[in-house]
């Protein structure tokens, strides 16, 4: 550094304050607006009703002084506001509210924060206000101060467009971010959108439940009538009170109650009402080849996952009286068959009648075929096909003397079908009509079993399932899995929950023979599609006449060959020398044979208990019971 530059006096900077720099600090703070305000108002509140509990004496005292100097006259002059409290912002020079006034200064603009549009009540002639009173006085001062031509004492000219002759013109207020400024009402009246809104959520308290009780103690305080009472004690808060509002729960959605008849092989019908009834159908009544009950769409499908007995479960859709074939078209067509199948699923009909007038079945098969078909055509625009091997849905219309009645089938095929027998023998019989021969032979499912004529084991795998309590539809698919709004989550809980029923294993033996190896194949092959083991059924190759007992007391229930089961090379001898055989070793036991042969009792030298009529399919048979005991006995 050269010397000329240490010798170079040094210059500091300075910044000066400019006019709006002094101009800002001079002026008034600004008033608080908005939620934050309220907030403000509430805790002066707040504040205030502390101060009356504690001390409410000198509260009183307080609030009437300052009544007082609210009151007193200021002078004037732009003096006046300096020696007290500005009537519009509500503070004073310590920058404190007062109390009362705490709420009007938070939402009253100040004179610095009017808009010059603001032509508020003291514009309009309420000079009684000390700031109006300051007014009047500048403007006093200000129109001595002019000049006639227009121009200030200082030489400055009043040149501010629009501004009246004597008056200094204002720059308008500058506006912070988060001030507002209400629009105008068509009265002229500006107002605050805010201001009833409440506290602010996010600032908002719990409520008081002793409001109503400071409400009372502000009315005593004003009248003076409760001088005695010791506000310096402590105060017990009232519990917040709980309205408990009794609920009544909903009222369960009754289902859809639906008629329903399920027909099973004639002679069954006792034994079938007697299975609905434990099933939990109470108004089962026994009919004509059947019985019928009522029940919801679940019950349905519980009906025919669990009967034993039953050949169909069909649902009555429509029945009503007819005087002619023609009629049993309109029948169909006011079906609404649409709830249950569409257009888009292939259909069959089935006709059936007793005692009817009508001339032709077929023709009043067509007649409910094209009902049917008709209405889904108007409905969905197309017609459904037709198919008579498997179809998706199944229509049976029976008619009886001069009424015709329309079902759904939900069972598709038969029920009989279990879908474990494929192997057949000669002659088979129907798993349904074996069933109802073990319940009409009051079978205890915890006793022996034999059948020395088993053929391809029926009677010995459906006693098996009911000994296991095996549901008989367990396997099979039905009907109603095909219709419209079939609800898979509620089928598939409802045979998960009969899986869960079933046993492990069996209590007693069941024991079957034939002459036939064949047959005894079919008959294990059978048991194993029915998830038998080889332990539940014993299937042996043995002649009925060299049987022995397994124990000491159990049932005989079979179905000997009959008929064109029964050859012309079989031995005449074959039923005295089976009935020999028994008496000699099944002394206790109980027989029960199915036959359409009615000499047999005869042929045994046995004479029969009890005789049931059945059917095996077109056969008229009868179901003998025998009492076994070791003499034995001939009829008389």
């Amino acid at each position: 550094m050269s010397s000329d530059e240490q010798d170079r006096p040094r210059k500091t900077l300075t910044i000066k304050k400019t006019a709006r720099d002094a101009q800002a600090e001079g002026a008034a703070k600004r008033t608080r607006a908005g939620a934050r305000a309220r907030l403000v108002a509430q805790i002066e509140r707040a504040r205030d009703n502390t101060e009356r509990q504690k001390d409410p004496e000198g509260y009183q005292r307080r609030q009437e002084e300052e009544a007082r100097s609210a009151r007193r006259p200021s002078g004037a002059g732009r003096d006046a506001p300096a020696r007290g409290t500005s009537p519009r912002s509500g503070q004073s020079r310590s920058g404190q509210s007062r109390p009362g006034q705490a709420e009007r200064g938070q939402y009253d603009r100040g004179p610095s924060d009017r808009s010059p549009y603001d032509r508020g009540p003291s514009d309009r002639g309420q000079s009684d206000r000390p700031s109006a009173r300051r007014g009047a006085s500048d403007r006093t001062r200000a129109d001595d101060s002019r000049r006639g031509d227009g121009r200030r004492d200082d030489g400055r000219r009043d040149d501010a467009p629009g501004s009246r002759a004597g008056r200094t013109p204002q720059r308008a207020p500058r506006l912070r971010d988060d001030q507002y400024i209400a629009p105008a009402t068509p009265a002229g009246r500006f107002y605050d959108p805010f201001e009833d809104d409440g506290p602010a959520p996010e600032f908002a308290q719990e409520p008081d439940h002793t409001a109503a009780s400071d409400d009372a103690q502000q009315s005593d305080f004003a009248h003076e009538a409760d001088a005695d009472h010791d506000w310096d004690a402590p105060r017990e808060r009232a519990a917040p009170r709980v309205d408990v509002r009794s609920r009544r729960p909903r009222e369960p959605r009754q289902a859809e109650t639906f008629t329903v008849f399920a027909p099973c092989p004639q002679g069954l019908e006792e034994a079938l009402t007697a299975e609905m009834q434990a099933l939990g159908y109470e108004d089962a009544k026994a009919g004509r080849a059947g019985c019928s009950f009522t029940s919801d769409w679940s019950g349905i499908q519980r009906a025919n996952l669990y009967s034993r007995l039953a050949t169909r479960i069909l649902v009555q859709v429509a029945h009503a009286e007819i005087s002619h074939e023609d009629d049993i078209l309109d029948l169909a067509r006011d079906t609404p068959w649409e709830r249950w199948f569409g257009a888009e699923q292939t259909l069959r009909v089935d006709t059936s009648a007793i005692k009817s007038p009508v001339q032709s079945l077929q023709y009043c098969n067509l007649r409910a075929k094209d009902g049917i078909c008709d209405r889904l055509r108007e409905l969905e625009g197309e017609r459904p096909s037709i198919d008579t091997v498997r179809p998706d849905a199944r229509v049976h219309l029976f008619l009886t003397g001069h009424t015709a009645t329309l079902y759904l089938d939900t069972s598709g095929e038969s029920l009989f079908k279990r879908g474990w027998r494929l192997d057949k023998g000669e002659a088979p019989l129907r798993e349904n009509l074996a069933a109802g021969m073990l319940a009409l032979a009051g079978w205890d499912p915890a006793a022996p079993l034999l059948d020395p004529f088993c053929g391809s084991g029926t009677i010995l795998i459906e006693a098996a399932w009911i000994a296991l309590g095996v549901p008989p539809g367990i396997s099979r698919p039905f009907g109603f899995e095909r219709l419209r709004d079939h609800d898979a989550y509620r089928w598939r809980d409802l045979k998960e929950d009969a899986r869960a029923r079933i046993l492990p294993q069996l209590d007693a033996p069941l024991v079957g023979y034939d002459l036939n190896p064949l047959a005894i194949e079919y008959a294990r092959n059978n048991a194993e599609r029915a998830w038998l083991t080889a332990d539940s059924i014993r299937f042996e190759v043995g002649d009925a006449r060299d049987v022995t007992a397994p124990a000491d007391h159990g049932w005989i229930v079979t179905n000997p060959p009959y008929g064109e089961r029964m050859g012309a090379e079989q031995d005449a001898d074959l039923w005295r020398d089976w009935a020999t055989c028994l008496k000699r070793n099944f002394a206790g036991w109980e027989l029960h044979v199915i036959t359409s042969d009615l000499t047999l009792p005869n042929q045994m030298r046995l004479k029969p208990k009890r005789r049931v009529p059945l059917h095996n399919g077109a056969l008229d048979c009868r179901l003998f019971g025998f009492e076994l005991v070791a003499a034995g006995y001939r009829d008389a």
